[in-house]
């Protein structure tokens, strides 16, 4: 019976994105290409809005389990469509995400006063991951992809040791999976936009920390490291440049193997995606402390990338100074 509602659910996604489509087209809200742009074409925008879809459905048919998690992820994605479709101010959409991020603390029963320094550093740090899973979007099928790498290891894990509803995690994998018919090809139909980066980092960022209040083990966010060391060292260096934060930029490692190194797109997201397998499930899998395993996985990735920045960033260079030359 559980799989026909997984089938009914999955038609019920793949209906709604294309009526989604032909409103994206009517109301005009699309993607330009510009000189900070990984794409050349006119594209969808806001085509992760499935991923919202997807949470409500599983709510409809499997329970209101998680409801304050909810209602911070349905705030959250509508700002973030808001944002897609006409620019909404910074500190608009910052007090969303954290009034979002309070309310999963109080769904995940971590808000302890008494321990008020460490609940203030996850929230910042939070809405710093769910910022920086935005900037990652920027080549076909990435989004999607990663995502995926994040929610296998979850439901193998909670296939072994039960720490949050199995369904929620399936038609959650159910909503990327359609997404990514659409998205994670060389041709996009449709890019997640803010509302489907954000929201599915929300959403992922719930089903981590539910493992790690469960198992009482922070290493959990190993879950991220592929996205977290290209963000975080890339925001380094920019700091280094002395570049502005909030300007969009083609610095980042996915971006130049896409755009200097000309790999095809979703060569290059199939490759973030395999990178975050092998890291969760070794993990998982290896019969090693976490912490260690956590130290050599962010001393190894972190040495990765300077190495290739090192080798491959003169490629960017010589890009800007053509652009200015145009110019």
């Amino acid at each position: 019976m559980t799989l026909w509602i997984y089938l009914f659910i999955a038609v019920i996604l793949v209906v709604a994105e294309l009526v989604y489509f032909k409103i994206a087209d009517k109301l005009n809200i699309i993607d330009k290409p510009n000189q900070r742009s990984s794409h050349t074409k006119v594209t969808l925008r806001g085509g992760g809005i499935i991923f919202l879809f997807g949470a409500w459905l599983w709510a409809v048919f499997f329970g209101l389990q998680y409801p304050w998690f909810m209602i911070g992820l349905t705030a959250i994605a509508i700002i973030s469509f808001i944002d897609d479709v006409h620019s909404v101010p910074n500190w608009a959409r910052l007090i969303i995400q954290f009034t979002a991020m309070f309310l999963m603390f109080h769904e995940l029963c971590i808000l302890q006063w008494n321990m008020w320094w460490a609940v203030f550093i996850a929230w910042i740090v939070c809405v710093g991951i769910i910022n920086a899973y935005n900037f990652m979007d920027g080549i076909n099928g990435i989004t999607g992809a990663y995502s995926l790498a994040v929610l296998l290891p979850l439901i193998y894990v909670n296939s072994k040791t039960p720490f949050i509803n199995m369904p929620f995690l399936i038609v959650t994998g159910l909503a990327i999976l359609v997404f990514c018919f659409f998205n994670f090809r060389k041709k996009a139909k449709c890019f997640a936009g803010d509302v489907g980066a954000i929201g599915i980092a929300f959403i992922l960022i719930f089903a981590v920390g539910k493992l790690m209040v469960s198992e009482n083990d922070l290493t959990y966010i190993v879950f991220f490291t592929v996205y977290g060391v290209d963000t975080v060292l890339t925001i380094c260096h920019r700091i280094m440049l002395h570049e502005h934060l909030g300007e969009a930029h083609r610095k980042h490692a996915f971006q130049i193997m896409a755009n200097e190194l000309r790999i095809p797109h979703v060569v290059v997201s199939t490759i973030y995606m395999m990178l975050q397998l092998l890291i969760s499930f070794g993990m998982i899998l290896l019969p090693m402390k976490h912490w260690i395993y956590m130290c050599i996985v962010f001393a190894i990735f972190g040495s990765a990338y300077l190495l290739f920045m090192w080798k491959y960033y003169y490629l960017h260079e010589e890009y800007l100074k053509s652009q200015k030359n145009v110019n």
